[in-house]
């Protein structure tokens, strides 16, 4: 696929998904936001923004482009097991999907990259828009160790592409404010993760959060014990976000870029009645350590 054409189809497809959600989540939301879209949306799409000019600058040839690379130099463990292209693509898929999973993990607990990480997390509410808010440090690393796994695998660039639009498409998803009709969400999320399930994952409580780490498919936290089916206070319950950064003007751009270098001891302070009423034992009702996780250490 040319550089060109793939663009267009991502955008294309990014654009329809967002659209569809964003509509969706203005007829039907599944629960009331707390700060609402006016004082987030700009700043989340700004990032966005910034993110995308930060992987085109930095990195123009992308995951895509490695790929391409790497089959032309025949670098990687699919060629020399001499798979057939379907077999490739599939396994590549499955393979991508489990290292996001697993960087994922890691960055929760690894106390530099969760610094990166933590704003994401550090939205007040959670809808569509979080689902693209991500600092450009972790888009680049994340870039850098997608562009790892496919060199060292040879996965195919269809395979590729197709793992991009579909991540970018899920995580518009599940971090929507909707809801699925509840026979069809407790068998959607055998299938791919709900947005139910990954509300979980922003919870304030922080063995809440440590959990349900997948974007794409749902099966990864069911293997590996990290699943958690829904929040200790119920869906209407949970709060979202961090301890820290509670100031509704930590959601401004310039705020979002500096947070992996500044720590809010006093917001973090000022929210325990929040963790409590969520559902945090009260010995965790602790200003956070350096990394702004409530209660404990990062490890």
């Amino acid at each position: 696929m040319q550089p060109t054409l793939e663009i267009a189809v991502r955008l294309a497809c990014f654009a329809a998904v967002f659209a569809s959600m964003a509509a969706w989540e203005f007829f039907a939301p599944r629960r009331g936001l707390l700060v609402g879209r006016k004082p987030r949306w700009p700043n989340n799409l700004g990032i966005l923004l910034l993110d995308a000019l930060a992987v085109r600058l930095l990195v123009p040839t992308a995951a895509a482009g490695f790929a391409l690379i790497a089959a032309q130099r025949g670098w990687g463990l699919f060629p020399l097991l001499g798979l057939p292209f379907w077999a490739e693509a599939v396994i590549g898929f499955v393979v991508l999907d489990f290292v996001i999973y697993a960087q994922h993990f890691v960055f929760h607990h690894v106390g530099m990259l969760w610094r990166l990480h933590r704003m994401h997390h550090a939205d007040l509410d959670i809808d569509v828009t979080t689902g693209v808010r991500f600092h450009p440090l972790e888009i680049l690393l994340s870039m850098a160790i997608k562009i790892a796994v496919v060199v060292a695998f040879g996965i195919p660039a269809l395979s590729v592409v197709i793992f991009e639009i579909v991540l970018n498409a899920t995580s518009l998803f599940n971090h929507s404010n909707v809801a699925l009709p509840p026979a069809i969400e407790r068998l959607a999320r055998w299938i791919v993760v709900t947005p139910q399930m990954h509300q979980t994952h922003h919870s304030i409580v922080r063995a809440e959060t440590d959990s349900n780490f997948g974007f794409n498919l749902p099966w990864w936290d069911r293997l590996f014990g990290t699943y958690r089916a829904q929040p200790a206070a119920g869906e209407a319950g949970v709060v979202i976000g961090l301890p820290i950064f509670r100031d509704p003007a930590e959601l401004r751009l310039d705020r979002l870029l500096t947070q992996p270098f500044r720590d809010d001891r006093a917001g973090a302070a000022a929210s325990a009645p929040s963790v409590q009423a969520a559902g945090q034992p009260e010995r965790q009702q602790t200003i956070p350590d350096e990394g702004g996780r409530q209660g404990g250490i990062d490890r």
